[in-house]
């Protein structure tokens, strides 16, 4: 399997992931032009995705979605709760397929393992993607580790996971008390500790080699932050670290 994360952050979010000859394409959080760009820029071609599977309804996971689906005739993998919530913003799609938490489903040699994650949406979703033994993990978008996240997360060689904050960044920066609260909660998103303390315990399961530390914000972390916590809580025998960020392509990792 090879994936890469196209770009992430608060601006759009988009990963690319393939198996043989199976592309998918996690989130589309950016303009439909935008995506191909990147695509390209990593060497493959628009054309070749096979499918949009979707975490969760807000704009800069779905932005690109309808464009995408609508110009190459793609499947949209989507929960029916962030359907019916996302469906004016997506516009009319080719195809629908509903999927649920906790259900498998296969798209062409691709096992796919939709999870429940902690988000302030409908329904939010991460996901697992297997072919022929190796797995690939995305979780984005959550305010806390969950012991279902853990198990998930448990069988993944490669593994896109969020490491959106440094709290004291958070704490002292310029968002209104609210939106810190909101930020900092258990339907929010994870802290740089909390990322490198999950991938911690999970190089115990000693399959995990790839993480992309990714969802970055830009007014509360910095990525020198994210490898320092993550350098210190994991030390130097864990796994190849890369950061995503959202104005560049990232690295094409091969498992």
């Amino acid at each position: 399997m090879r994936f890469c994360v196209l770009g992430s952050g608060s601006g759009g979010n988009a990963t690319f992931i393939e198996g043989d000859s199976t592309a998918i394409l996690i989130d589309a959080g950016f303009s439909g032009r935008e995506i191909e760009r990147r695509l390209e820029i990593v060497g493959v071609k628009p054309g070749n995705i096979s499918a949009i599977l979707v975490t969760h309804e807000h704009g800069d996971h779905i932005r690109g979605v309808g464009i995408l689906a609508r110009r190459y005739k793609l499947p949209v993998y989507i929960a029916s709760a962030t359907l019916a919530v996302a469906a004016k913003a997506l516009g009319e799609l080719p195809e629908v397929r509903e999927i649920t938490s906790g259900l498998n489903f296969c798209h062409q040699s691709l096992e796919i393992h939709p999870f429940s994650i902690s988000h302030d949406v409908a329904d939010p979703l991460g996901y697992v993607v297997s072919h022929k033994g190796i797995s690939v993990g995305y979780c984005t978008d959550t305010g806390y580790v969950s012991k279902l996240i853990r198990h998930r997360l448990a069988v993944c060689h490669g593994l896109v996971l969020e490491a959106n904050h440094d709290p004291d960044m958070l704490r002292n920066g310029p968002y209104s008390p609210a939106l810190k609260q909101r930020i900092a909660s258990r339907s929010g998103h994870l802290a740089n500790h909390e990322a490198a303390g999950l991938i911690n315990e999970l190089v115990v399961a000693a399959n995990l080699s790839h993480v992309v530390l990714a969802h970055l914000s830009g007014d509360n972390n910095h990525p020198d932050k994210v490898m320092e916590c993550a350098r210190e809580i994991i030390g130097n025998n864990g796994p190849v670290l890369y950061l995503a960020l959202q104005d560049r392509v990232g690295e094409m990792i091969e498992i």
